[in-house]
């Protein structure tokens, strides 16, 4: 038999469906499906090459989706979660936005461009995840009191 763990304690999925709810777990959520669809359009193409942007993207999103939404982020605290997401979000901006201009211009066969679409789309998203990252890496600095503490 299963032990249901400690009374009032949060299921993993639980966890999962609640995080899935906030605006954070939807634009993870809609980065990892992507992902996914442009690893399908790009092994059906003749631009396979490009594999790799949206494999390595796929797994960084579930990862992070399981750790925010697993709260280890609160845990794990030798990461800056907050920057290094901020970082996977920029980067896969960029080489989303890369990969799929050089895919649309090589006019490549019907699963590439629609794959090099869904690319343009991810990289739009993932400079989106990466805006709404920066407010909250300013709200985590605080201010240092630059007045004499001792009354003087």
């Amino acid at each position: 038999m299963s032990d249901p763990g400690p009374q009032g304690g949060e299921s993993c999925m639980s966890l999962f469906r609640s995080y899935l709810r906030t605006r954070k777990g939807i634009i993870l959520a809609a980065e990892t499906v992507l992902c996914f669809v442009i690893v399908v359009c790009y092994g059906a193409s003749n631009v396979a090459g490009y594999l790799a942007v949206a494999v390595i993207e796929l797994i960084f999103c579930i990862i992070y989706f399981v750790v925010f939404a697993g709260k280890y982020d609160k845990q794990l605290t030798f990461i800056h979660w907050g920057w290094s997401d901020f970082l996977r979000c920029a980067v896969a901006c960029l080489l989303f936005l890369i990969t799929s201009l050089i895919t649309l211009l090589s006019r490549s066969d019907g699963a590439g461009i629609a794959g090099a679409v869904f690319g343009l789309l991810a990289g739009i998203l993932f400079g989106y995840d990466g805006y709404t990252t920066i407010p909250l890496l300013r709200k985590a600095h605080t201010s240092v009191p630059t007045e004499n503490q001792e009354g003087v």
